[in-house]
């Protein structure tokens, strides 16, 4: 039997990922910002992660379904938070370098 705490404790976002929690800063706090190439890409493929991540983790759950689909919905997520890490983590480090 599946323990409905765990259930509630996923669905508020407090998961292992800790996404929900950054998701609502990023689009409650900054919203979507079109002013640079790289912070429009950066809010695109952001929301892109997010479909992404939730199809992957609801085809986890599936059957039947082709042997090759859940490998692309995870290597599609993975692009998408390389693009991510790319607009923003590398873009700071190499704008401002890495500070101690």
């Amino acid at each position: 039997m599946h323990d409905p705490a765990g259930t509630a404790f996923n669905l508020a976002g407090f998961n292992s990922t800790g996404a929900v929690p950054v998701a609502v800063h990023c689009l409650y706090a900054l919203g979507y910002q079109t002013y640079e190439t790289r912070v429009m890409w950066h809010s695109l493929v952001g929301c892109f992660f997010f479909g992404a991540f939730s199809a992957k983790m609801l085809l986890l759950r599936a059957e039947r379904l082709p042997g090759w689909l859940l490998p692309i919905a995870g290597g599609l997520t993975f692009a998408a938070l390389t693009v991510i890490w790319l607009t923003s983590a590398l873009w700071f480090f190499r704008t401002f370098g890495v500070t101690t």
